[in-house]
């Protein structure tokens, strides 16, 4: 007796997607951050005359030079296996420019719950007062300054509170 094949589905590939982290902000995952822009999935005829079960994921990274590229690739990969696709591959997107507001609201949220004050909406140019008044992430005064504009990933700035003299991390707006 055969079993039935499980039909998979797009938002089955998005929700198995929700598990994966980003390495290096492990409390948000990479579809809260932005970076999966594309799922699909579908079937194709192997030279048995079989079909195979396939799943294509288009990520965007935060940065080209990211050095969690080849992690989150990997994880996204085995997150999307474990669904029992034959054939999953998944694409690293460098024509397209990730953007800070690609993160969730709750990506934001979860950043700030962590210690790093979110970005700010980018909905318009970068301006002055966007990068002068960030809010800290512990007690949420925007007396702050920056101190330096490299953090410990790309992506972040080191900042320091003048209320509450603690030092922070910011997700720089891009």
């Amino acid at each position: 007796m055969q079993t039935a094949i499980k039909h998979i589905t797009d938002t089955d590939i998005w929700v198995a997607l929700e598990s994966v982290k980003d390495p290096e902000i492990p409390v948000i995952s990479v579809v809260e951050m932005g970076i999966v822009t594309k799922v699909a999935s579908g079937e194709s005829q192997v030279a048995s005359g079989q079909s195979s079960r396939y799943a294509r994921v288009t990520m965007t990274p935060t940065f080209v030079g990211c050095p969690a590229i080849g992690v989150m690739k990997k994880d996204i990969y085995d997150a999307v296996k474990k669904l029992g696709f034959e054939e999953v591959e998944v694409t690293v997107d460098m024509d397209t420019a990730w953007s800070s507001d690609r993160m969730t609201p709750e990506a934001k949220s979860k950043l700030e719950k962590f210690g790093i004050a979110p970005p700010a909406v980018m909905d318009s140019d970068l301006t002055e007062e966007m990068l002068d008044k960030v809010r800290c992430p512990h007690c949420h005064s925007t007396d702050t300054t920056l101190r330096s504009a490299f953090g410990s990933t790309l992506c972040r700035a080191i900042r320091f509170c003048f209320s509450c003299k603690q030092g922070f991390e910011q997700f720089k707006p891009l």
